[in-house]
């Protein structure tokens, strides 16, 4: 592979990044900043070191990560820039059940169960299956504890004594 140099004293990487010597700096920078997380400043070695003209496999064993990833981030670089070295956020956990779902867990909790049940107050567990039966939503009596848990109702104790 024959590399030409610019004015600007830029080098080619293998994988056909560009970079020019405010490039470098940027990435020296980033790569010594204790701000950045410490994967960001690994690819910003990375990146850096194959600038260098460091061979894939050397660089591979200072960083103390496969080959692959060496590409990885040697692509990503080219593509996108430093944009490229962060992470790609993953999604939070998924909301399991809508939140109107959790309100009427709320308002069935606060009404007395129907008449033809037999039932003084509801369970965990009754409430679950009456909502499947009933209306249609598969809730778990894991889920309406915790709902009753966050929202401190404590169906077993309401009402009188007698």
């Amino acid at each position: 592979m024959i590399l030409f140099m610019e004015p600007e004293a830029s080098v080619i990487v293998e994988s056909g990044v560009h970079l020019t010597s405010e490039q470098m700096a940027e990435l020296r920078e980033l790569a010594g900043s204790r701000d950045v997380p410490a994967d960001v400043a690994l690819r910003a070695r990375i990146v850096l070191w194959s600038g260098e003209g460091r061979r894939r496999k050397d660089i591979a064993e200072l960083a103390g990560v496969a080959p692959l990833t060496v590409d990885r981030c040697k692509t990503r670089y080219a593509e996108r820039g430093l944009a490229g070295l962060e992470e790609k956020r993953r999604g939070g956990p998924r909301t399991q059940v809508p939140p109107q779902v959790r309100a009427r867990v709320i308002a069935l909790t606060r009404m007395s169960p129907p008449a033809e049940s037999g039932l003084s107050h509801w369970s965990t567990r009754t409430l679950a299956d009456h909502l499947k039966r009933r209306e249609g939503i598969s809730v778990s009596w894991h889920y309406v504890a915790r709902v009753w848990r966050e929202e401190n109702l404590k169906p077993h104790r309401s009402g009188t004594f007698t």
